[in-house]
């Protein structure tokens, strides 16, 4: 047992109990730079470790019924064989470039954090106007349904590369595009990650990738981590966690940046998202109140 891989799968499973998002936007830099796990083996046994707790996630709440079963099948129809084409590209590269690959990915996980910290803080800070346009299930047209699997290959292959985004850029999707009230984007996405997950993961198993030694430490600490976080949910303001969660990965983000070459000094790793936060609590006592009282259910983002 690693106590320190175990301390990180706690955190970050209270932070995804928390909020619904995090996991592998946070274990994959944290296993990075703090650990010193190789980039590879990181991404693949965050994405294995992440399939177990997600499928445990999404199991309970497709029984309560807060699952869109059919935008979750049509966003898995392009998002599995986008991670499986991300997983191929990671070996591709690594036959291509050798040890260059983990230069590359280093910097990948780095873009796809700040993508992901935009996301959250965007989805945070000005997203609740969007309340009544809401939608509790979605028409499977075949528009909405190509959109779908669009939309799910891209993310797909961001995953597979990454491990990165699986709950908060698909979390994003169902807000933006198909408009699901809060509680159907929880579980939609969570159902939809552990299906994208347990696809990505066993790509990487096939490939070398997964350290199930360092996967188990992970599930001691995250398992009750989640747990916690749980318990948590009505007693911290979800409205504090999001934008905090989206200042963490923008440190993230530098802080791999850095660790792939990029001249980026200690004051503006830490500097860069102490600024965001600030900004992002003017933002949010400067907003009006939310148009709707069902903005104000408490769930996970």
């Amino acid at each position: 047992m690693d106590p320190l891989v175990v301390l990180f799968g706690l955190g970050v499973g209270i932070l995804v109990g928390l909020t619904g998002i995090g996991g592998g936007s946070l274990m994959t830099p944290l296993l990075v730079l703090f650990a010193g796990i190789h980039p590879v083996v990181a991404i693949g046994t965050d994405l294995a470790y992440g399939a177990v707790t997600k499928t445990v996630g999404g199991w309970r709440l497709l029984r309560r019924g807060t699952v869109d079963v059919g935008v979750s099948t049509w966003l898995a129809a392009g998002s599995v064989p986008g991670s499986l084409l991300g997983v191929w590209l990671i070996d591709v590269l690594h036959r291509a470039v050798g040890e260059k690959l983990d230069r590359i990915l280093l910097v990948a996980i780095a873009v796809a954090l700040v993508v992901v910290a935009v996301s959250i803080l965007f989805r945070a800070l000005f997203l609740p106007s969007l309340v009544a346009r809401e939608r509790h299930a979605v028409a499977l047209t075949a528009r909405s349904k190509a959109m779908a699997v669009v939309l799910g290959l891209v993310l797909g292959l961001l995953v597979g590369m990454t491990s990165v985004g699986s709950g908060a850029l698909i979390g994003l999707v169902l807000i933006l595009v198909f408009r699901l009230t809060p509680h159907r984007v929880v579980g939609t996405d969570v159902f939809h990650a552990a299906i994208l997950l347990w696809a990505a993961g066993l790509a990487h198993w096939v490939s070398g990738n997964v350290d199930f030694g360092l996967m188990a430490n992970i599930l001691v600490g995250s398992l009750p981590g989640i747990w916690i976080g749980t318990a948590l949910l009505t007693r911290v303001p979800a409205h504090g966690l999001r934008p905090a969660l989206g200042c963490v990965l923008l440190g993230s983000a530098l802080g791999v940046l850095s660790k792939a070459g990029a001249d980026i000094p200690a004051w503006a790793i830490a500097g860069a998202p102490t600024v965001t936060g600030l900004a992002a609590y003017v933002v949010h006592r400067l907003r009006p109140p939310a148009p709707s009282p069902a903005s104000a259910e408490v769930v996970p983002a």
